[in-house]
């Protein structure tokens, strides 16, 4: 992969992860001015925690892949693991987060791959933690959501 098909695929993941966010927030937004007692599923949220967790993962995640284009574009090499483990721990967590929004069943299964790719960016991240601190933020982002993920595996 070359640095433009790098540069272009984590543009598209930050920016479908961006509206994603956007999208849940305004949601929370909406929610939060309806009278929760006048509904009759007002414990509709049995995975918040999990939804927490990959939303800090996608902040943190999108702060690491800028971090780590802009010194890939610097010409070091060494970041292109991270970035690589980074986009793809976002494009999982960003379909996770919306997947423990809305209660699917199809949760688990999900949530048994996002914990992999959780565990592969954790571990690319400490390998510059010292350096970066975008990369520990991401690193210890990553597993605190793996812990989430854990909870709802199958």
């Amino acid at each position: 992969m070359n640095r433009r098909e790098l540069l272009l695929s984590g543009l598209a993941v930050a920016g479908s992860s961006l509206m994603g966010t956007a999208m849940a927030q305004g949601h929370n937004h909406d929610m939060a001015a309806h009278d929760m007692s006048t509904h009759e599923h007002h414990h509709d949220a049995p995975y918040a925690a999990l939804a927490l967790a990959t939303s800090d993962c996608l902040q943190k995640g999108q702060a690491c892949l800028s971090h780590c284009l802009v010194l890939l574009g610097d010409g070091d090499k060494a970041m292109a693991g991270c970035a690589q483990s980074v986009n793809q721990m976002m494009a999982l967590c960003g379909a996770l987060q919306q997947l423990a929004n809305q209660n699917s069943k199809q949760l688990s299964r999900v949530a048994a791959i996002a914990m992999d790719a959780c565990k592969q960016c954790e571990d690319e991240c400490k390998k510059h933690a010292d350096k970066h601190e975008v990369c520990k933020a991401c690193g210890e982002s990553c597993a605190a959501c793996y812990k989430e993920c854990k909870k709802v595996t199958i």
